[in-house]
């Protein structure tokens, strides 16, 4: 469905286009690094905009790759433990059939690896706080925030976390007290979760790697030639945005044409507000001041 819209399809198949260029796929390639690290490991994006929504992002956005690289892996069975043969103090890690480590019951690794779940859990958490916190403290989020799009997700995420950490508890603290009955209820709000990731904020997980390609996009635009305004002869895009801004527009049936093949795109930004006050002003003149028809 997103890639069925035309403005982002169209950045989608011309980003790949760009990437792939054979003349430019070694410094692509060095420049796709350097994109991931800033724009989704370490989300800089966000820290410059705000701190607090950062320290928000980061941490859910770390607790849930921390989840999601223990969970799926573990469902599919492409990893799995058992006890060693001739040790039942001793555990085996074993990733596509391939013995990669044993640890004993007994070490300082055994409850990180039986509980990294519970330790993706309090990440989200903790992103969840901060989260809340500028929601209720931020006017501008509070002015536009909906609650199926920015807190139903925070809730879906609470959820989950608190209920896997519910399993945790009454393993070890309540001798596997409604442990089932907490399962399901586990397992519940995790399907709902997945179920709606397309409908909300957790589009994100798609679409924000989709977005890298934009970044290639402006480079190369910006390198490549740029348009020039029809009336002040001033360069204002690149003329490679300027074309598929036309192409989105006829397929949006979108008819900013106009006499002679010319285009309302070909004309700058600033030439656009100018010929819009020239033609409110006519309009004025031509009715007579003072005697506007409403």
């Amino acid at each position: 469905m997103w890639l069925r819209r035309p403005p982002t399809r169209l950045f989608w198949y011309r980003g790949w286009q760009l990437f792939l260029a054979p003349r430019r796929i070694p410094g692509n390639v060095a420049r796709l690094f350097a994109l991931f690290w800033n724009n989704i490991l370490a989300q800089n994006f966000i820290r410059r905009r705000s701190k607090v929504r950062w320290a928000a992002h980061w941490l859910i956005f770390w607790g849930c790759v921390l989840a999601a690289a223990v969970t799926f892996p573990l469902s599919f069975g492409w990893i799995r433990f058992e006890t060693a043969r001739d040790s039942q103090s001793v555990y085996q890690a074993y990733v596509f059939g391939v013995h990669v480590f044993s640890f004993p019951l007994g070490s300082v690794l055994a409850p990180l690896v039986f509980d990294v779940l519970d330790i993706s859990a309090f990440l989200v958490l903790g992103g969840l706080f901060f989260a809340l916190w500028r929601r209720g403290r931020d006017r501008g989020a509070l002015a536009v925030q909906q609650f199926s799009a920015d807190l139903l997700p925070l809730l879906l995420l609470f959820a989950v976390s608190v209920t896997g950490l519910f399993l945790t508890a009454s393993t070890h603290f309540l001798k596997g007290f409604d442990y089932v009955f907490l399962s399901q209820i586990h397992a519940v709000t995790v399907i709902f979760t997945l179920l709606y990731l397309p409908f909300g904020k957790f589009f994100h997980i798609f679409q924000r790697p989709a977005q890298l390609g934009v970044a290639y996009y402006k480079k190369i635009g910006a390198a490549e030639q740029s348009a020039s305004c029809r009336l002040c002869g001033e360069t204002f895009a690149s003329l490679m945005h300027r074309d598929d801004l036309k192409s989105v527009e006829a397929a949006l049936d979108i008819r900013f044409g106009m006499e002679g093949g010319e285009h309302y795109q070909d004309i700058c930004p600033r030439c656009r507000r100018k010929t819009l006050a020239w033609t409110q002003d006519s309009l004025w003149r031509g009715r007579g001041a003072g005697r506007v028809e409403l």
